[in-house]
């Protein structure tokens, strides 16, 4: 559903997601003035404080009718869990809370079956008796050829499955008691429940891109090959969206738009400091903060200072290699290292003991409040989750200076075209300045 008013975009939406060499999964976006939003399904505990569900164990009992009242798809030949892919009607009420859609089956009665086939997870529960204890956690990224539905409210309906065969990319119904002249009614208090612990299916934060001075590409980087109804964008630091794949052209051209409008819209609010009217001008701000504002003729002109800004950043970040501020962590001394081989390095200033280390591609988003303190979202690369680590300097501005600096030229040494053009970079490309520029066209 959009909301549009005739100054800024707001849109929310379903699309995929290709994150490196993992398969396409879904995920919401969500649009707003300043920022996008790339959120993921999860299950956490709302009993009390919330927090993540990892894995979760519940205690589910064969019905006379309906039998256990699930369908599942995947397993081991898709290099995945077997999932649940459906929850019947009947049962769907007694489950709430409990399990959902896109639950990974992890143990059946404590046999380990993350790694089995479609058919062996289906023999198991076909064999587990009445009463089955399920160890499950949500799967958060499920490969879309799984075609799992975003909520609960898509019901299996009741199918004999006791004789034949099951497949993986279909929903393998357990309903073994399941017969159309049964006429029993369900039995809800013979569904144990978790005790004390309720959970709920919520989207959350995955990614946050800034808007302001980002820019977005269908081209394959290096390359003239432009994705099918596909984009990525680039925040000002970096941060990538990941590969964004829309359902449709046209919804491909609506979220392109939609975002053009609202990174234009910040653009122009912020250059709305430039001194004059002329239609090359940018400004150059200096590590001290200081704005030296410079104009030239002509469009390739300005086109060359572009060009000669980046490569002159480029090589200084790749001849001075790493830069440590100082900083300030919960009123200890610390150190932070930018290094441009190994990432992010906080340690403490008097052990130089290492707190954390993450590398660049960890870098979610960030943000800082304008006067000294910088927080910085980094994905865990084991559990997923985003972490935050907050940081204080005593010079703000250069160090955010830096971080974009070196951004730019890790993405640089990967475009096969802008190393190419280093053989035939002008003089101009030997000054040493690391300053972030902003232009008017």
């Amino acid at each position: 559903m959009d909301f549009r008013t005739a100054c800024e975009e707001t849109k929310t939406g379903i699309c995929l997601l290709q994150d490196g060499n993992q398969e396409p999964f879904k995920v919401r976006l969500h649009l707003a003035r300043d920022i996008l939003m790339i959120q993921e399904q999860d299950v956490i505990c709302v009993s009390g404080e919330p927090f993540y569900s990892g894995e979760r164990t519940v205690t589910i009992r064969r019905q006379t009718i309906g039998g256990f009242g699930l369908s599942i798809k995947g397993g081991a030949e898709h290099n995945i869990p077997v999932v649940i892919s459906k929850i019947s009607k009947e049962q769907r009420a007694e489950l709430s809370g409990l399990l959902f859609i896109g639950d990974a089956i992890l143990q059946i009665n404590g046999i380990n079956v993350r790694k089995c086939r479609h058919e062996e997870v289906v023999q198991v529960l076909r064999n587990a008796g009445e009463e089955v204890t399920l160890t499950v956690s949500f799967l958060k990224r499920a490969p879309a050829f799984l075609k799992l539905p975003l909520n609960e409210d898509c019901a299996c309906a009741p199918s004999d499955q006791s004789s034949g065969t099951s497949s993986p990319l279909c929903d393998s119904g357990l309903h073994l008691n399941y017969h159309p002249n049964n006429t029993d009614t369900l039995s809800c208090s013979s569904w144990p429940t978790s005790p004390g612990l309720r959970w709920e299916k919520r989207w959350c934060d995955l990614r946050l891109i800034p808007l302001l001075h980002s820019r977005f590409s269908q081209y394959v980087p290096g390359t003239d090959l432009s994705r099918q109804n596909a984009f990525q964008v680039i925040a000002v630091d970096g941060v990538c969206s990941g590969i964004i794949q829309c359902l449709s052209a046209e919804d491909c051209i609506d979220w392109l738009q939609a975002i053009a409008t609202n990174i234009s819209n910040l653009t122009k609010h912020n250059d709305s400091d430039l001194l004059d009217r002329r239609k090359h001008c940018f400004i150059v701000q200096s590590e001290s903060g200081e704005d030296l504002y410079f104009s030239v003729e002509l469009d390739c002109d300005l086109a060359q200072w572009e060009r000669a800004f980046q490569t002159a950043t480029f090589l200084e970040v790749e001849r001075i290699q790493c830069k440590t501020y100082a900083c300030v962590l919960e009123s200890h001394l610390m150190g932070l290292t930018i290094d441009f081989s190994t990432g992010f390095i906080c340690f403490d200033a008097a052990t130089k003991a290492v707190l954390w280390r993450y590398k660049f591609s960890q870098l979610k988003g960030s943000s800082d409040d304008g006067k000294s303190k910088i927080k910085f979202l980094f994905q865990n690369p084991d559990t997923k989750q985003i972490e935050a680590k907050e940081l204080e300097f005593s010079n703000l501005f250069a160090v955010l200076h830096c971080i974009h600096s070196f951004f730019a030229a890790k993405v640089a040494c990967l475009d096969p075209l802008f190393l190419g053009s280093q053989a035939t970079a002008s003089a101009t490309a030997s000054s040493t300045t690391t300053s972030k520029a902003k232009y008017m066209t």
